[in-house]
């Protein structure tokens, strides 16, 4: 059996180097097909009918005017009369027609009495969803070094303590910190172009959950999974939003089968943003004591927010963000509004919880006259689970980087060009990744072709290249030797893309298949070289006896041995597992990393128009599989973050209810020239190495948008309080601070 670890540190030939994507050259040429590029013979295209009110109940609904338009196949209602309507855009009915302009045509004839109700989607203002009966169930974090003696009643000791720790703290900031919803905004919007073959169900989804997602459409169409396949081989983007096959993937398959015809469904570029997914704003207000040093001694706050229509709120289990200080009361309220459900948004909760709390703690080294890279340093005191350390290196590590020590200057003193002022700002973050459960088949042909097959998905980060260079690590080949055949649910099951999870998953499925089909390779061609298979290795595109490559033999000729029979190996791995030798945790792949982000922005006073100049991120990431593609997430995430601290903002109308700014020249998005330069440090010593796996997809989002506000704070000398942080509310900061 074999030895499921990776090459010791420093030794790898194929992994931890820099690979150019596998399929680089696909989607360049524009040979790669995503869902949309899917148009099989005889194709008819469907469209959705959304409800125009925040807050309806649907009287009546009559298709018949639909099915009368010219080239208009099939019109079928997906609600029913009586029923409650919560969101703008949320489903109503879906039309199939011979073209586009015939489906929206139909669309658009569809009759469809409302009684509209009243409406609520105002998130910012807590007392006043508490007067409207909008709040839902919250939650308490307390914890408090003294403990209440056996007749005090717990909340009137927590009130007392809390209140005795302000008072008896050097410093206390009493803030207000927000951060509002967003959406996904997937460049390809979700859908599926579907089709029936002999009574089975094969759906061209853009998907994350290529293996899940099979059992979502059959339940519906009354069918088993096993008469579902699902395929992706490409998909534009999903943050975690494309988990589920949804209500207009089931419509889709539906009018398929009843037309008996292939039909695309793809939302339409506002209804991906009404329908397909939010990350839930956050407000907070608290007051935190610190000592002279700036050490927080004492954390009280109260959070709200909306995950729309459905109640949820930011965890207060997080807040505040990695810094867990041990006196802390945090409560939550969860606010219901008429706004689309939230949905996975990278890294969920910890986004909001890092930018409403992390900046309180620079609030504190401003008020006291202090570096705020000495306040984050000194505070590690806070952090648990042996991270401080690595912090405080990253901290070193990033501060070298931006040139902290020569740039720093205290909040709102620092010189001024004109109308532009310059500043610092930093964040820390944390993540748990992890591997998912997966599976592969791995497979040596006879001519020496290598493959691994699995029903995984590739969002555009480089799956495929981070397969095929573990594959090509552990048989001594190069990644252009090895075929990655993933995308389809009839594959070997692999876990769905979210959570930071897949990398570590696909690393351990394809590295112990692929040790496993070594070992019968090496089997068959010991007897040839005259030793036995424990002397064999695979390196440099050979077998070879260790330490000895005159005594080998090519990878062809090697494979030859094999003559009609190909090696098959299946490859698994269930997540949090324990070696079936010796009880241990995997060394494979681990989990928990975290990073520390830094900001240089320039504000301009006149305008209020905040640019980047620099922000650095340094993460540390355990074993790293393919580097590029693993920089490139880093790259990725601090983009998105900046995009959600400047820019990013889901716009509501009051009086009406609707998304006002749901269209793509509306919603507003960094361009090239927002970005500034972006500097990425990968923090790898030795130790972070022989973790083992960890996935990065999530972490550097997180820490961004506290980063930049903090360096904006720094720049103006006063905390523009939300984000995004748009020219008008840095003007309004700006004339609340000269007021």
């Amino acid at each position: 059996m074999a030895n499921y670890v990776w090459p010791k540190f420093g030794t790898a030939t194929v992994i931890g180097k820099r690979h150019d994507r596998v399929d680089g050259v696909a989607k360049a040429t524009g040979t790669a097909k995503y869902a949309y590029d899917i148009n099989p013979a005889g194709m008819i295209i469907a469209r959705l009918l959304g409800s125009p009110h925040a807050h309806a109940k649907i009287k009546s609904i009559d298709l018949s005017p639909a099915k009368k338009v010219p080239g208009v196949v099939e019109a079928v209602a997906l609600k029913k009369a009586d029923d409650e309507l919560l969101f703008q855009g949320e489903e109503i009915a879906v039309v199939a027609a011979e073209s586009e302009a015939a489906a929206a045509e139909g669309v658009a004839a569809i009759k469809v009495e409302y009684e509209v109700l009243p409406h609520f989607v105002n998130d910012t203002d807590l007392a006043a969803a508490k007067a409207a009966g909008m709040t839902g169930k919250g939650g308490k974090n307390i914890s408090l070094a003294k403990e209440p003696g056996d007749d005090d009643d717990e909340d009137e000791f927590t009130e007392k303590e809390i209140n005795r720790l302000l008072k008896e703290s050097a410093v206390v900031v009493e803030g207000e910190y927000g951060i509002h919803m967003i959406t996904h905004m997937c460049l390809e919007p979700h859908g599926s172009t579907c089709e029936w073959k002999d009574g089975k169900l094969v759906a061209h989804l853009s998907t994350q959950n290529v293996s899940g997602t099979g059992p979502q459409f059959a339940g519906p169409l009354g069918i088993t999974a096993d008469d579902v396949t699902v395929h992706c081989d490409y998909i534009g983007g999903g943050f975690g939003s494309k988990f589920a096959a949804d209500t207009w993937g089931v419509a889709c398959a539906e009018l398929s089968k009843k037309t008996g015809r292939p039909v695309k469904l793809m939302l339409d570029r506002d209804q991906e943003l009404k329908i397909a997914g939010n990350r839930p704003s956050g407000f907070l207000k608290c007051r935190v004591g610190a000592d002279k040093n700036g050490v927080i001694t004492v954390w009280d706050s109260e959070q709200w927010g909306t995950a729309g229509a459905k109640p949820g709120v930011v965890s207060e289990k997080v807040v505040p963000y990695v810094y867990e200080p041990k006196n802390r009361r945090v409560i939550s309220h969860t606010i219901k509004t008429n706004r689309g459900l939230v949905r996975a948004w990278r890294a969920p909760n910890h986004p909001q919880a890092c930018a409403m709390s992390q900046t309180a703690i620079d609030d504190i080294a401003a008020k006291l006259g202090l570096n705020s890279l000495d306040v984050f340093k000194r505070n590690l005191v806070h952090v648990a689970n042996g991270k401080a350390e690595v912090y405080a290196a990253q901290m070193d590590v990033a501060a070298r980087l931006i040139g902290w020590n020569d740039k720093w200057h205290l909040h709102g003193k620092g010189p001024k060009k004109g109308s532009i002022v310059e500043g610092l700002g930093l964040a820390i973050h944390t993540w748990g990744g992890g591997g998912h459960t997966s599976k592969c088949t791995i497979r040596i042909s006879p001519d020496g072709g290598v493959s691994s097959t699995l029903g995984s998905q590739d969002l555009g980060v480089g799956t495929r290249t981070a397969i095929a260079a573990v594959v090509a690590e552990t048989f001594g080949l190069t990644i252009d030797d090895v075929q990655v055949n993933m995308g389809n649910s009839k594959y070997p099951a692999s876990g769905p893309s979210g959570g930071s999870t897949t990398i570590g998953g696909v690393s351990e499925s394809n590295r112990r298949g692929s040790l496993d089909a070594l070992d019968k390779l090496l089997a068959v061609v010991a007897p040839k070289l005259g030793v036995t298979a424990d002397q064999l290795e695979a390196k440099g595109g050979r077998i070879q006896v260790v330490g000895s490559p005159s005594k080998s033999l090519g990878w062809k000729e090697a494979c030859s041995l094999l003559g009609m029979n190909a090696i098959e190996a299946q490859g698994e791995y269930v997540r949090g597992s324990k070696d079936a030798k010796t009880g241990a945790d995997s060394k494979l792949s681990n989990s928990q990393v975290g990073g520390v982000q830094m900001a240089e922005v320039a504000v301009d006073l006149d305008t209020g128009v905040v640019k980047m100049k620099k922000f650095v991120a340094v993460q540390d990431v355990g074993t790293i599989i393919a580097r590029k593609q693993a920089e490139s997430q880093v790259y990725g995430s601090v983009i998105m973050g900046i995009a959600y601290a400047l820019f990013e903002e889901q716009i509501m109308d009051q009086a009406s209810g609707a998304f006002v700014n749901c269209e793509i020249a509306d919603y507003k998005l960094p361009r090239l020239g927002d970005i500034g330069d972006i500097v990425v440090e990968m923090y790898e010593p030795e130790s972070e190495y022989n973790r083992g796996v960890v996935g990065i997809g999530e972490p550097p989002v997180i820490a961004p948008g506290a980063a930049i506000s903090n360096a904006v704070a720094n720049a103006i000398g006063v905390r523009v309080s939300t984000l995004p942080m748009t020219p008008q509310r840095v003007l309004e900061a700006l004339k609340g601070r000269k007021a």
